[in-house]
């Protein structure tokens, strides 16, 4: 009897283990409720703006409502695809994060209306993505790369309220100080006779012109935004889908140097409003200086620096190891109030 009592109890075990481990997961794989329809984690959703309502792309993974990470590409007008990076790692970790195309990116609607294209309307536009997520203060993280860490800046000083850390990859607070690092630093890298060409070519605004970028690949992209031999797919689908009218509009023709409409964007001064727990990344080969990004995590209120020695401006990729461990390491810290 007792035998029969002990398997009957077991049994029980099992079947409240496995029903456990199935509620679990079909919990974890629910991203569309407000939908019949299921399509992997991919949302549209809906942005309202002074010329009108236009939809943004979203993928999200996972489900944890502790941690929700908002990803913000750069460009501006790039694409989601070269962060895709991030999803090996942070599943890895149960992290909820959200892969995104901003207004005007390939895989979101692309107006034509050139007011749209300001950081203040950006930001909006990040506002009303966390409110569509369910992200909050108590877990809503954004982690911007280059344009996206100009963005997420700008999100942080309008509504940090609403966050509970910043992380800023590889990008100044000062656009002039970026285009200044640019030209007395980084273009004295170059062979005389290389940099001579490509002033030329400057001088006569012929960005159109192959050899504009024949000279810019292997002398500067090739060296300061991505080192690796051979660059990674989601990259080369991210080059292919830049809006270069937007990307041209904003940043100006390259990323060496900076011009368009965000050439004089700087709030280096407006650092020390920024009060959550924020990780300012650099990077040795950086198209940014990364001595200034060291600057910046000490004019927040609650910074920290990673500094990636073998990484360019995507040492997401060039220097994954440190990077992602970095990252991680500040969220998790964040996470348990080891770091507030």
């Amino acid at each position: 009897m007792r035998y029969s009592i002990a398997i009957l109890v077991f049994l029980l075990l099992i079947s409240c283990k496995n029903e456990s481990k199935t509620d679990s997961l079909s919990n974890y794989f629910t991203y569309n409720k407000e939908s019949e329809v299921v399509s992997a984690g991919v949302r549209m959703i809906p942005i309202k703006t002074p010329v009108g309502e236009f939809k943004v792309w979203t993928k999200r993974f996972g489900n944890n409502p502790k941690i929700k990470i908002l990803l913000l590409h750069g460009g501006p007008a790039m694409t989601h695809e070269y962060m895709e990076c991030f999803e090996t790692f942070f599943q890895r970790e149960g992290f909820e994060f959200y892969e995104y195309d901003q207004l005007g990116s390939y895989y979101s609607d692309q107006p034509k209306d050139s007011s749209l294209w300001t950081t203040k309307r950006f930001v909006e536009e990040v506002e009303q993505v966390r409110k569509a997520i369910g992200a909050n203060h108590n877990n809503f993280y954004v982690l911007g790369n280059s344009w996206g860490g100009i963005l997420a800046m700008e999100y942080a000083l309008k509504y940090q309220q609403n966050m509970k850390g910043l992380l800023v990859s590889n990008m100044m607070a000062s656009a002039p100080d970026y285009g200044k690092y640019a030209d007395e630093v980084l273009s004295k890298q170059m062979k005389p006779e290389v940099l001579a060409e490509i002033r030329a070519l400057e001088a006569k605004k012929d960005f159109s012109n192959p050899r504009y970028m024949e000279l810019l690949l292997p002398n500067f992209y090739q060296k300061h935004l991505c080192r690796l031999k051979e660059w990674p797919d989601g990259l080369n689908r991210a080059s292919k889908h830049i809006n270069s009218e937007i990307y041209t509009l904003m940043q100006g023709p390259s990323e060496f140097g900076i011009s368009g409409r965000l050439a004089k964007w700087d709030i280096k001064s407006r650092l020390r409003e920024i009060t959550i727990p924020t990780l300012m990344i650099g990077a040795k080969y950086d198209t940014m200086d990364p001595k200034a990004m060291e600057e910046q995590s000490k004019l927040v209120k609650k910074g920290r620096y990673l500094y990636c020695p073998n990484g360019s401006h995507l040492a997401m990729w060039d220097d994954q190891k440190i990077f992602m461990n970095g990252v991680i390491q500040f969220i998790n810290d964040v996470d348990t109030k080891v770091f507030q």
